[in-house]
């Protein structure tokens, strides 16, 4: 039986979709004996719709609440009202009924389901029989579900504290929309690590980043600016040891944002911001500002904290006065000037609103770098000054201003050169950002340093040439420009015989003034910080792995570099490139040491080593359950994601096997060893190649040399099988037809037996069939031989959220066997990049 609703009402709070008597909150409810297939339509004929005077639209499904600010369920749009979202929203009603709707007061939204897809007029929101919440465009797309099919879901209900809650038979929550914030919390609501709120973006004027967010981690609370890497313009630190299993949140409580980063309830918070008392309805926004606002119903809604600002002050916003603005200590905007009236390179990208930001007059390009020039701004501040060390480290430590100057003239990609001192301008800090968002003026009274601004720019006048030529005067161009070619090939093969007789002195001389470089070490501190490389981890593909400790106690893995022949020529490129990546799901390169011969890489240290020694275990103690696995393949997801998709050009990993898994003491997965990445432009669809990687992890185009990113997807997939079942994609000890883990997925696949491979070294692995089916599915759609036909990372990460599903026609075919019987035996394939792409050298701290 399907039961539909064209809104004549708003339906009761909870509704019941299976068969017996269900008790909530106190209060029984008897309901049909079948299951209920419900559907609600976004029909503009509602007689319940209700239009606002701000150009809002609801038309609600649930209503939660008497007379009052009541949450609210449903579509809700804002202005012309082509597209909707499914949102739950607070509203004001004039009466206790459900059928009468809101009539004053403003809506507000407090969580949508699909912010970033939002349907059209005729959309459907469908509760399936088989317990999945589904929201459909009208061209029957699907915008967002909550995948909870086969989850034995019983009802719907809206909480009095405005969660939405899909729960089974025993009352259990299986879903909960509370465990996916959009940019709001509610009284009530925790914000869990691992979630964001995540403001949306207005009518800003940034071009690059500018998106706000704020999270928790297990240092304490972080709001963030998107830029590559995000930079923490605000923190809140807790310090101790932590004293609860349960992983760290903050909580809006009435009076306080507490934050639980060591323990958790009923315990007391380990710090708190402090709210004021609600009086009434209210809710916490992170606004498209930055600001983290908290609002309250009266008559109308209205701010009542602005919870940063305290700390901050209204000037260490990064985008208080847009790109390029410097923001004054009265708070207003300007843009930055030569000294003495002298050229002018910024302009207000609008008079009327200064806070928008500037612009240049001249755009920076790369091809006239010689016709960079810097700006010196005096008494300059920027608001990354203030972060958390270990988030926004500076770009090079302990140098001059000339060095600091210097180091951004000669990367094109840096847009100015920050410079913080105390009292010696000869040992400062210094900044290289490749984008610049607001800046404010010093006062060293109050911060207690100096700092100095250089903004990079183009000067025109020094590249012009006259327009009027006479022939006499080309005739001595054209002699010129040809001794001067002459002279400069002689210079050129001198040069070139100067630099290979003392490259290791060039390549040191070089490293100093490269920016955005992470700490260099002395091969002497390395080798006092290893015990003199005492305590091997492993051993790699360019050398071994040593455990070290650093004279301020953290504990590091250095990469002790070995046959220089083949390294060297990338070890450059390796320090410069990979150590200015930074993501939760990547191994950080802490340091490098470029020392006569001696060439190092230090890295975070990884106390879990990697994942092969726990899906491939010797001992079955090792073995992990489903949470963890999961867990580890979202990490995986997300890393990958940030590289070929978030990073300023694309990189792509091509080594992606459990060897190059590390895991932390949480059992957080990294991505390490970039020993044989590739970095291309994000404008280039494929690139070619010679083949490298590891065999059993290729994808099939490797034969013709042609690759994209989807390389690292294939071998995504690959490890995800072997996660899931406990073993190698290619092993020996098994039986013939059991030997090749794709040649036996693609088996299992067609008979439906999927759960016959799950490994059974792990109870836990055996009671969560749904998920875990749903997971090889997804390694199925990776490992397609067609590479347009799989997913993109950024797509895996959405089906691993649960807000996307898995495509479901799919090739079997899969290959699994790619190497000619020679290149098999070599166990790694190492050859030279072609001339395409510059070479991503390094190789991280995991073995290989």
């Amino acid at each position: 039986m399907k039961i539909t609703w064209s809104f004549s009402r708003p339906v009761p709070l909870i509704l019941i979709i299976s068969s017996s008597l269900y008790l909530i909150n106190g209060e029984s409810f008897d309901y049909p004996e079948a299951n209920l297939s419900t559907s609600w339509t976004n029909s503009p004929s509602a007689p319940h719709s209700v239009n606002f005077s701000d150009g809002s639209t609801v038309r609600s499904i649930l209503l939660r609440g008497s007379f009052g600010p009541r949450y609210a369920c449903g579509f809700f749009c804002n202005g012309s009202c082509d597209t909707y979202l499914f949102a739950i929203f607070i509203v004001q009603t004039d009466s206790a009924s459900y059928i009468t709707m809101p009539s004053i007061g403003f809506p507000q939204v407090v969580w949508s389901a699909n912010r970033d897809r939002p349907v059209r007029l005729n959309a459907t929101l469908l509760l399936k029989s088989d317990g999945d919440l589904v929201l459909q465009d009208v061209d029957g797309t699907v915008a967002w579900s909550t995948n909870t099919s086969a989850k034995s879901i019983a009802g719907l209900n809206l909480t009095e504290t405005g969660n939405l809650v899909l729960f089974d038979e025993k009352g259990t929550t299986i879903w909960q929309s509370f465990d996916h914030p959009t940019d709001v919390l509610v009284p009530g609501q925790s914000l869990v690590i691992g979630n964001y709120l995540t403001a949306s973006v207005s009518n800003t004027n940034w071009t690059n980043g500018g998106l706000y967010s704020l999270s928790v981690t297990s240092e304490g609370l972080f709001a963030y600016v998107g830029s590559n890497p995000p930079q923490a313009y605000y923190f809140k630190l807790v310090s101790g040891n932590k004293t609860s299993n349960v992983p760290s949140y903050v909580k809006f409580l009435n009076g306080s944002l507490a934050l639980f980063v060591l323990s958790a309830e009923p315990s007391e918070p380990d710090e708190v911001i402090s709210v004021p008392q609600a009086s009434s309805a209210q809710y916490m926004k992170l606004g498209s500002d930055g600001h983290l606002r908290v609002y309250q119903w009266g008559d109308k809604w209205a701010e009542v904290a602005d919870l940063l600002t305290g700390y901050l002050g209204e000037c260490n916003y990064p985008l208080v006065c847009g790109t390029y603005g410097i923001c004054s200590n009265n708070g207003q905007c300007s843009c930055p000037a030569s000294a003495n009236g002298g050229t002018s390179y910024f302009r207000q990208k609008d008079y009327r609103q200064p806070s928008l930001g500037c612009s240049e007059i001249t755009p920076l390009t790369c091809v006239e770098q010689q016709n960079h020039e810097l700006l010196e701004l005096d008494d300059i501040r920027y608001f990354i000054y203030d972060g958390y060390n270990g988030i926004n480290n500076p770009d090079m430590t302990g140098v001059d201003m000339e060095s600091c100057k210097q180091g951004c003239l000669r990367n094109c990609s840096c847009k100015a050169a920050l410079f913080q001192y105390g009292y010696n301008s000869s040992n400062g800090d210094c900044y290289l950002p490749s984008e610049v968002f607001s800046l404010m003026n010093n006062v060293e009274e109050t911060t207690h340093y100096n700092s100095s601004a250089f903004l990079k720019v183009q000067n025109v006048q020094s590249g012009t040439v006259p327009k009027k030529k006479t022939s006499h005067m080309a005739l001595i161009a054209g002699l010129s420009v040809g001794v001067l070619s002459t002279v400069a090939c002689i210079l050129g093969i001198l040069m070139y015989l100067y630099k290979r007789g003392n490259s290791e002195e060039a390549e040191e001389d070089y490293l100093d003034q490269v920016p955005g470089l992470p700490t260099r070490f002395s091969y002497e501190v390395l080798k006092s910080a290893t015990s003199d490389f005492s305590k091997k981890l492993g051993e790699g593909g360019f050398g071994s792995v040593y455990e070290g400790t650093l004279g301020d106690g953290t504990k590091v893995a250095v990469k002790l570099l070995e046959g220089l022949g083949q390294v060297k020529k990338s070890f450059l490129v390796e320090v410069e490139i990979i150590g200015s990546i930074h993501h939760v799901n990547l191994v950080r390169l802490i340091g490098f040491c470029a020392d006569k011969s001696h060439r190092l890489l230090v890295y975070e240290f990884m106390c879990n080593g990697s994942l092969d020694k726990w899906i491939f275990p010797k001992n079955q103690a090792f073995s992990l359950d489903w949470k963890h696995r999961w867990k580890i393949i979202f990490d995986i997801a997300r890393g990958l994601a940030y590289l070929h998709e978030d990073c300023r050009q694309k990189i792509i990993h091509l080594d992606i096997k459990p060897q190059n898994i590390l895991l932390d003491e949480s059992f957080n997965a990294k991505v390490s060893d970039f020993g044989l990445s590739k970095l291309i432009d994000k404008d280039q669809s494929q690139v070619m190649t010679a083949m490298r990687g590891t065999p059993g992890y290729l994808a099939p185009e490797w034969l013709s040399s042609i690759i994209t990113e989807k390389v690292d997807v294939y071998g995504f997939g690959v490890v995800v099988l072997e996660i899931v079942c406990g073993r190698k994609n290619l092993d020996r000890y098994q039986p013939e037809e059991g030997m090749h883990l794709l040649s036996l997925f693609k088996q299992k696949l067609e008979e439906d037996r999927l759960m016959d491979m799950v490994d059974k070294h792990n109870e836990d692995m055996q009671y969560n069939e749904r998920e875990i089916v749903k997971v090889m599915r997804l390694a199925a759609w990776c490992l397609q031989s067609d590479f347009t036909k799989r997913p993109s990372m950024s797509m895996v990460v959405k089906v691993m959220e649960g807000v996307m599903d898995v495509e479901e026609n799919l090739d079997y075919g899969f290959s699994f066997s790619q190497l000619p019987k020679p290149m098999e035996a070599v166990g790694r394939i190492d050859a030279k990049f072609a001339a395409t792409s510059p070479l991503l050298p390094s190789v991280l701290s995991g073995p290989r």
